[in-house]
């Protein structure tokens, strides 16, 4: 078959050059329009912009739509379709569609010729996309950007790798069920309550099983709440107990830990390495940014600095970092680290792709907050993302976080798999200090401040896998650090 003239000037370079079979698009329409039956095997593959022809394509998308609305697709049918078509004409008109159908070989061979067409897609997109790279490099009148063109380029190469992942979107009954097998044996081994990776805190690792492959945890909380040091610590945990892994030789898909990409878009790397040390050394981050620390203090801070040295937690500081660059970078880290977990601080920093006024936030929160999700699903790991709170908690008398208090709620609680709230009361009872003059109610006010004093709970507003609840820590404010609530500590009046 000779090469249609009408694809002249389409792709980027001589068409008659670029990977393409054109004898196996005309047998595979021909045996599509005897048998439309063989269409349930090869529309998981195909779509219409796979072929070369882009006549091919066209005749291919409306057999799709005759059978998907319950009519034959025969040359006949798809003939009052093509009457007006330049290509067709140029091809001798709609009878091009019989001569199609005469064409047997691919009866027995659809879904080979199926994965052949979509191969040589893949091919020619590949070659599109180094030419765009190449032309991109050597355009001088635009801003030179190099990083920027190599992130465009990464995502650009990753969409056409996850394009090509066409067989893994269905599993059969038999794989989810080893895969559930695994993941409830990994959770009686692990002591009956984690299944996923470890939060570093016994009473939510109970709460939630771990952090789980492919969820989107959403963890929001007020300003001064400890959402920050509280998402610190879960990375930090994670990230060491994937050293303890290997050392006792624990399988990757066994193990509680994993590498940990941790995007701060509002600290800086320094800062959060500062606030790790301080916490594993147990020394006030504050007086360790002044250097008012004792020599005794110093030599903590070097051994815990000795025990972190390999410790695998990747921090990526980059302010204003848009969700499309934020996937290319953590599917960077994927591939190079092979990171688990992925935290985000905060989501509302992050930028969308819309460029418009304050009008469209709600809006680009949802692309947001979709885009964090299909990262979880791609990468096969939990992403946890902060979120900030509405100032409608602070009108309540109570101020306990509900759902309603997310900012842009609708979007973030739909696509979340798990929404935690950080609450501590001491902040909010510190406020309510009375004259020190009224003896009574000072005296009943420090009696409370005393039962509070480091009380902080992680409330469990939304959970797909399980049920909510409310699960009480210790905050160290002094070292900004959560951990278990120990027995007999003070609990608050309510479940």
């Amino acid at each position: 078959m000779n090469f249609p003239s009408h694809l002249a000037g389409q792709l980027p370079m001589d068409v008659a050059t670029l990977p393409q079979n054109l004898e196996a698009e005309a047998a595979l329409l021909g045996a599509l329009m005897i048998d439309n039956r063989l269409t349930e095997d090869v529309m998981i593959i195909l779509r219409p912009e796979h072929f070369a022809d882009p006549l091919h394509g066209r005749i291919y998308e409306q057999i799709l739509k005759l059978i998907d609305n319950r009519m034959a697709a025969t040359p006949i049918t798809l003939k009052p379709l093509f009457d007006a078509d330049p290509a067709m004409q140029e091809m001798g008109g709609p009878a091009y569609l019989a001569t199609l159908s005469q064409t047997m070989g691919g009866l027995i061979a659809a879904r080979d010729f199926a994965r052949q067409i979509y191969d040589l897609a893949l091919l020619r997109e590949l070659i599109r996309v180094g030419s765009d790279m190449a032309a991109g490099a050597h355009d001088m009148s635009s801003e030179i950007a190099p990083m920027d063109r190599i992130e465009e380029a990464e995502m650009a190469l990753y969409s056409i790798a996850e394009k090509g992942e066409v067989s893994g979107a269905v599993k059969t009954f038999a794989t989810a069920t080893k895969e559930a097998l695994d993941m409830a044996e990994r959770a009686m081994k692990s002591g009956g309550h984690l299944s996923g990776y470890t939060t570093g805190l016994t009473g939510l690792n109970e709460r939630l099983g771990g952090l789980h492959k492919s969820d989107l945890i959403i963890l929001a909380g007020r300003p001064a709440m400890g959402k920050t040091a509280l998402a610190t610590n879960i990375a930090f945990a994670c990230a060491w107990r994937h050293l303890q892994d290997q050392a006792m030789g624990i399988d990757g898909d066994k193990a509680s830990g994993a590498p940990v990409a941790f995007f701060s878009l509002e600290m800086s790397s320094d800062q959060l390495a500062t606030r790790v040390l301080a916490e594993q050394a147990e020394i006030s981050s504050e007086k360790l940014r002044k250097g008012d620390i004792r020599q005794e203090e110093f030599t903590r801070l070097a051994r815990a600095s000795s025990d972190l040295y390999n410790l695998p937690l990747l921090i990526d500081d980059t302010p204003a970092l848009s969700i499309a660059a934020l996937r290319t970078r953590a599917r960077r880290l994927k591939r190079q680290h092979k990171i688990g977990l992925i935290v985000v601080d905060y989501l509302q920093l992050l930028q969308g792709s819309a460029r418009g006024s304050g009008d469209n936030r709600v809006q680009e929160i949802s692309e947001i907050t979709r885009g964090l999700k299909t990262l979880a699903k791609e990468l096969q790991v939990p992403v946890l993302a902060l979120s900030q709170l509405s100032r409608a908690v602070e009108a309540r008398e109570d101020k306990r976080p509900q759902l309603s208090d997310l900012r842009e709620s609708g979007t973030i609680e739909q696509d979340a798999d798990i929404v935690l709230f950080v609450y501590r009361e001491e902040y909010y009872h510190a406020m309510k200090q009375p004259d020190i003059e009224d003896a009574d109610k000072h005296q009943k006010w420090r009696e409370k401040a005393e039962k509070v004093h480091g009380l902080a709970e992680v409330i469990v507003a939304k959970q797909r896998h399980g049920s909510t609840g409310t699960v009480l820590l210790t905050f160290q404010n002094k070292w900004t650090k959560f951990s278990d609530r120990a027995e007999g500590e003070y609990m608050p009046d309510r479940d």
